[in-house]
This record gives C-alpha cells, sequence and structure tokens, in this order.
C-alpha cells in the first residue's frame, strides 16, 4: 500500500485557514470525514484530542501530524491541509504550522498502515519535499508530489536494505526510538539519525518500537560491534541487552531535531557505559543534561509521590470504612476497632499507612540512583516515620519517638539517593573482579548504614520541636479560645504528620482527659484544622480542573473521603510534590476552620472520626459551616497560586481554547 493509497482528493484542502489549534482539527476531521473512513466523526475527533492532550503532535518547522487510532475509524485514512496564515498550534518550535496531516487507524490487531504512515513521517523530514507541498495549488498537484517522493523513497529503501543486509553486524552506531503513541514521532527520529549517520560517513542501524511492533530490531551483533547506542524515546525501554555498551538516553524530540548531537555523544566517546546489573542510568540522566536543577528534583520527587499514591488512597479509604462501620462506638477509646469488621478494616487500612512513607523515600532515592537505592531509601523513610533517635534506642523506649512525617521522608528519599550515587563513585576503581559485590553487599550495607545514621540524627530535633511546641501551648491555658483553635487549626497542615502536626493533636487528645467543655472544644478545633487539607485539594481538582493533570484530578476526588474522615494524610501526596503553594493555601484554611470551630462553640468528646463523628459533636451544622469555609478558602488560594496548565498538561480539551 502506498501513500496515495490512503490519501484520497476529497480529504486535501490547500490553502486552507484556521483561528486556532482547536478550529483546525475540527476542519481537519472535517477532510477525513469526507474519506468515509470515519463511521462516527464526533469519536474520532475527541480520540484526536486525546491523543493532543498528551502532548502536541507538531513537529516544528510548520509541520503537525495529529493522529488517532480508535474503532470510530472503520479503515486506515490520511487527510492533508496547508495553512498559508499558519495556525498556533503548540510547535515545539514556537512557529506557526501550515502544513498538516491528519491519520485515521482504526482500532484493531492490523496494522497494514504503519509501514505507510513511517514513511510518510521521513518523508517529511526533507524541506524540498515540504515546500513542494505547500506550493501544490491543487489537491491532484499534491498527490503528485506526495507520489513522486515516495517513489524514489521506495528505490532507496531496497538500495539501503541491500546495502545493509551485505554490512550485518559493522553499524558504527545504534539507536532505538520510540514514542507513546508509536506512529510518527518514533521513524521521524530514526529516519533523521540514519540520514545524519549516512552525511557523517557512518552506518547507524535503528530499531522502531512502534504500536505494530519492534521493527528493524536490533541483534546481538550489532550490539557487539557497535560503538555505543542512543535511546531516544519517550517511554521505557528495556536496556539489558546493553549490559556494558556505551549508552545515551534522551527525549525522542531530540532525535529528530539533534541527530548529530547525539551520533557525536557516541562516536566521540561522550556517552557513559551502561551496566545492567547495577542499574547505572544512561549519560543524559545522570547529568540532567537540558534540564534545569529544579526540574531533575521535581521528576525524582514525583517518582516517589507517584508510587506513594496508593498506598495513601487504599489506607485512607480502608481507614474511613473502619469509621463508617463503626459508628455505634464514636466517642469511645475503640472508635474504629469496635467490630470485627471495622477493626479489620481499620488494621488493615493503617497497614497501608506505614507503608507510606517509606514508598515515598524508597523511590525517590531510586529515581536518584536506580535500584542501589531503593533499599536506602525505605530503611531512610521507615526511621524517619518511626521517629527513631539514639536516645530512645539506647533505653530501649519507642515510646518517646516523634515521627519526621512526610518532611523527614523527603529528607531520607534525597539522602538515600545521593548517598548511594557516592558510594557508586567511591567504589569505582575496585577491581572488575569485585563488580558483582557492590550492588548486593556495598551498597545496601553502607548505604542504610549511613542513612540511619542521618535520619536517626536528625528525628530528635523533630523530637525537640514537638516538645517546645507542646510546652508553648500548654502556656496557652488563658488565651483567647478563638486564638488558640486559630493556632491549633494551622498547625494541623504545617507536616501533617510531624512534630508539628503531632504536637497539635496530641494537645488536643490531652484536653480531652480532662472531660470539660473546653476541652472538647479544643478537639473539635484540632479535627477540623485536620480535615481541611484534603478537602481542599478536593475542591480545586474538581473546581478548578485546569490547574491539575488528569491524574491529580482523580486522586483529588478521593480526599473527598479522606478529608471527611479526618484523615489528613490524603493531602500528603500533593503537598509533597508541591509544598510551596499547598502547604501555606492550607495552613491558612485550616487556621481559618479551627478559629470558627471555636467561635461556633463546638465541641467533640472523640479523638478522630471526622463526619462519622458528627452525632455527638455540640453544634453540629456550624462545625460542617466551619470546615467547609475552611476548605473552601484554602482551596481558592491554592487554585490562585497554581498555575493554569497547557492542554497538553492538564489533559483538558476546554483549556486549548
Amino acid at each position: 500500500m502506498r501513500i496515495c493509497d490512503l490519501l484520497k482528493p476529497e480529504a486535501i484542502k490547500i490553502g486552507g485557514s484556521a483561528s486556532s489549534k482547536e478550529d483546525a482539527i475540527d476542519k481537519m476531521v472535517a477532510l477525513m470525514e469526507k474519506e468515509g473512513n470515519v463511521t462516527d466523526a464526533a469519536a474520532y475527533k475527541k480520540a484526536v484530542q486525546a491523543r493532543e492532550a498528551e502532548s502536541t503532535t507538531a513537529l516544528g518547522e510548520g509541520i503537525a501530524i495529529p493522529h488517532a487510532k480508535t474503532a470510530a475509524v472503520s479503515a486506515a485514512g490520511l487527510a492533508a491541509m496547508t495553512i498559508p496564515a499558519g495556525v498556533d498550534y503548540d510547535s515545539p518550535d514556537g512557529k506557526p504550522t501550515n502544513l498538516m496531516f491528519l491519520i485515521a487507524a482504526p482500532d484493531t490487531k492490523a496494522d497494514v498502515h504503519l509501514e505507510v504512515l513511517s514513511r510518510l513521517s521521513t518523508l517529511l523530514m526533507d524541506p524540498q519535499f515540504c515546500a513542494d507541498l505547500r506550493a501544490a495549488k491543487t489537491a491532484d498537484e499534491f498527490r503528485k508530489v506526495v507520489d513522486a517522493a515516495e517513489t524514489a523513497r521506495l528505490a532507496t529503501e531496497k538500495g539501503e536494505a541491500a546495502a545493509a543486509a551485505s554490512k550485518a553486524g559493522t553499524y558504527d552506531v545504534l539507536a532505538i526510538t520510540a514514542c507513546p503513541t508509536g506512529i510518527a514521532h518514533t521513524y521521524m527520529a530514526a529516519e533523521a539519525l540514519e540520514k545524519k549517520a549516512t552525511e557523517m560517513g557512518l552506518s547507524l542501524k535503528a530499531e522502531t518500537q512502534g504500536s505494530g511492533g519492534t521493527k528493524n530490531k536490533l541483534t546481538a551483533d550489532d550490539i557487539k560491534h557497535a560503538k555505543g547506542i542512543i535511546i531516544a524515546a519517550d517511554k521505557n525501554i528495556d536496556l539489558s541487552r546493553f549490559d556494558g555498551k556505551p549508552l545515551y538516553s534522551c527525549p525522542v524530540s531530540d532525535g529528530i531535531n539533534k541527530p548529530e548531537v547525539l551520533i557525536n555523544k557516541i562516536v566521540k566517546g561522550e556517552a557513559s557505559v551502561y551496566h545492567a546489573a547495577e542499574g547505572a542510568k544512561p549519560a543524559a540522566d545522570e547529568s540532567g543534561e537540558g534540564e534545569s536543577v529544579w526540574h531533575v528534583i521535581y521528576k525524582h520527587l514525583m517518582n516517589g509521590v507517584s508510587n506513594m499514591l496508593p498506598f495513601v488512597v487504599g489506607g485512607g479509604i480502608l481507614i474511613a470504612l473502619a469509621f463508617m462501620f463503626d459508628g455505634a462506638n464514636a466517642g469511645t477509646s475503640t472508635f474504629g476497632m469496635g467490630t470485627p469488621l471495622a477493626a479489620f478494616l481499620k488494621t488493615v487500612g493503617n497497614t497501608a499507612f506505614g507503608f507510606m512513607l517509606p514508598i515515598l523515600a524508597g523511590f525517590i532515592a531510586m529515581s536518584i540512583a536506580d535500584r542501589p537505592g531503593l533499599a536506602v531509601g525505605f530503611v531512610g523513610g521507615a526511621l524517619a516515620s518511626g521517629g527513631y533517635t539514639f536516645a530512645n534506642i539506647m533505653a530501649y523506649d519507642s515510646s518517646v519517638a516523634i515521627s519526621s512525617g512526610f518532611i523527614g521522608a523527603l529528607i531520607a528519599g534525597f539522602a538515600g539517593g545521593y548517598i548511594v550515587l557516592g558510594l557508586e563513585k567511591l567504589f569505582s576503581h575496585m577491581p572488575s573482579s569485585l563488580e558483582g559485590i557492590k550492588p548486593i553487599l556495598l551498597y545496601p550495607l553502607l548505604g542504610i548504614l549511613i542513612v540511619g545514621v542521618v535520619i536517626i540524627g536528625i528525628n530528635p530535633v523533630m523530637g525537640a520541636i514537638n516538645v517546645a511546641i507542646s510546652d508553648f501551648l500548654n502556656s496557652m491555658s488563658g488565651t483567647s479560645m478563638v486564638l488558640l483553635g486559630l493556632l491549633l487549626g494551622g498547625m494541623m497542615s504545617v507536616d501533617m504528620g510531624g512534630p508539628v502536626n503531632k504536637a497539635a493533636y496530641v494537645f488536643g487528645t490531652a484536653a480531652l482527659a480532662y472531660g470539660t467543655t473546653e476541652g472538647n472544644m479544643i478537639m473539635a478545633a484540632v479535627m477540623a484544622g485536620g480535615m481541611v487539607p484534603p478537602l481542599a485539594i478536593a475542591l480545586s481538582t474538581t473546581i478548578f480542573k485546569n490547574r491539575w493533570t488528569e491524574e491529580e484530578r482523580k486522586a483529588g476526588l478521593v480526599n473527598y473521603v479522606m478529608g471527611l474522615s479526618f484523615i489528613t494524610e490524603g493531602a500528603i501526596p500533593f503537598a509533597a510534590g508541591d509544598p510551596a503553594r499547598v502547604l501555606p493555601s492550607c495552613i491558612v484554611g485550616s487556621a481559618l476552620a479551627g478559629a470558627l470551630s471555636m467561635l461556633f462553640g463546638c465541641a467533640c468528646p472523640a479523638p478522630h472520626g471526622g463526619i462519622w463523628v458528627i452525632a455527638i459533636i455540640t453544634n453540629p451544622f456550624m462545625y460542617v459551616v466551619a470546615i467547609l469555609v475552611g476548605a473552601a478558602v484554602a482551596g481558592l488560594i491554592l487554585s490562585m497560586l497554581k498555575k493554569k496548565l497547557p492542554a497538553s498538561e492538564s489533559g483538558l480539551i476546554e483549556a486549548a481554547k
């Protein structure tokens, strides 16, 4: 099948116009509909927009290739449009797009169209070909340009295939190209690398991992004789077969736009050797080339947050269910554990929560130092969560342990990762015969030991902070109750499980022991402050959708349940990912909720439970008002502080309008 078999005259628009990216998609979909291969235009358009939400399909140099594979397409098809005035299509080079191809692919196992589409992608790398298309006056002339270029390309491919066959196993450089959808960028990067290598007098073989499977697969002989490997990919690639070879990793767009730079990384010996046994990272990942320091830190941070999230959600929901099914024991010391079902749910939920901080720290460390960092970070996070100090270890007394909360886990994660990197450099000159003992003995043994010293040294600082805050709160007995509620509520959001949060919560539960109305009012203010952060996150992700990614919005919904159940930890993934905006917003909202709870005279005899103990709270209606006002204020502040995301990040089509 040839390109012109897919590209019909009725699906070509010469001299078109578009006022926006959305308008361009509408007009391209209308052209595709004329071709007769789309059974449901609305569903097909939605699929095209969903693909754009992942990342723009604009390639730069005035070209864009939107595409979608969906059941709304009956047979593969192409549509094309030239736009002399250009349109802003979120191009990576910032230039307007004036040449567009739209791809329609049926959602079937047969991927006959992919070879044609990859050929089109490679043809578009030729500036003269693109210029001829833009200069075409009619649809027929447009198709003739395509047909002539494709005929020449097919002849060249036959010659290249013969040459490659005679030169098997002797390529100078190898490459793997892959993009998330595997339709256009994958093949364009491969073509750009191969073409540039030829210009440089080198031979290069590129394996493409597209939606139709792996093509031009690299063989063991290829790998053995090559100087090194380029990985130009935006998805995970199995690198184990490249153990001991120089390897350089980069985004697939670099393969399209910077082929000479990438090839030189290999031929000039600038790529580091990849060791699969140690999980050593490619050069680009280690250096963070092309990325700001903050972006590198952010990627490590989000690796921990994304892996922690299931533990927060699963554990939090189970604890909430335990409270819901144990309503008869609200206000008692056994609340949440008063029935067999509630006890089971709360035990399982608490167990999941117990992994939360170690997972956060472990996967941050793993992002920094790969597999050797996981154990070191995990143990560091567990020590931070347990609040161990040298004093209570020697005294065999865990009752005075103060958890460092998520702040301690963040410290443990980054410390663990960089400790392992330091160890890797320290032992880099060991004899090769001892290479195997490093990842299984030296890194975990010394890494865990060192991170243990670091975190156990930090935990007493957190404990001292807790004691100082507790003493301060106890000295406020004669202070205005509203002011005390303001302070306690705000403290619940400062570190969400750390010493400040713990001091406020312990002060609140201690106040219950007096059996007075004032003591119950203190507990109510503390619980109100703790309920605000998850609710604020939930409200912001629901109302201000364009401030959040699709994954964050889905996680935000769960925070309604956690917030109403007084599970402050539901906000931790968001606070860990963006502390500069989340924490101040939540502190303000929590402080307001605590103050209003005191002002309204709300009193709670239960130390936990959230909305599930509302029946035993004094002035319950105004208590709900206090919490909702605090959450709304916090959510509004947070939404104003966060920047509006582009459609490609938020996943919202409306954001592009």
